[in-house]
């Protein structure tokens, strides 16, 4: 997993906001407030980086230097918006994926009789492992 902080371009407009990222082509976002448009920006660059780097394989630009994005954007509101692709990923992919795992008769019939709830037990084990 990984953080990443992408430059973007607010441009206000007729008294709403709209929000690009040079780097990414076709990776904006709009909202009415300022604040909404930024938290709009944050789920666009989301999708933008899981889509394009994970179900496409396609290399994702580098960030440019913010310096860099003003040159070109002078009068407008430049941010760095952060990607965090482990809090992405909680959020937005939440779907239960069904997953087939081998244990002993024993430890299955034991844990069965208690009426343990297999999915549950590794979902925590998992999450104590990683420090999660």
């Amino acid at each position: 997993m990984s953080i990443v902080y992408y430059p973007s371009v607010f441009h206000e407009e007729d008294g709403s906001y709209w929000v690009e990222f040079p780097d990414l082509d076709g990776c904006f976002s709009s909202g009415k407030t300022i604040e909404e448009t930024f938290e709009n920006a944050k789920e666009a660059l989301g999708i933008y980086l899981d889509k394009e780097g994970e179900l496409f394989d396609r290399k994702i630009k580098k960030p440019s230097s913010v310096e860099k994005i003003k040159m070109k954007y002078p009068n407008e509101l430049i941010m760095l918006i952060e990607y965090n692709s482990l809090e992405y990923a909680k959020k937005f992919k939440t779907k239960a994926v069904k997953k087939t795992l081998t244990i002993p008769q024993w430890l299955n019939d034991y844990a069965s009789n208690k009426n343990v709830n297999f999915s549950n037990v590794l979902q925590e084990a998992l999450l104590n492992k990683f420090n999660l």
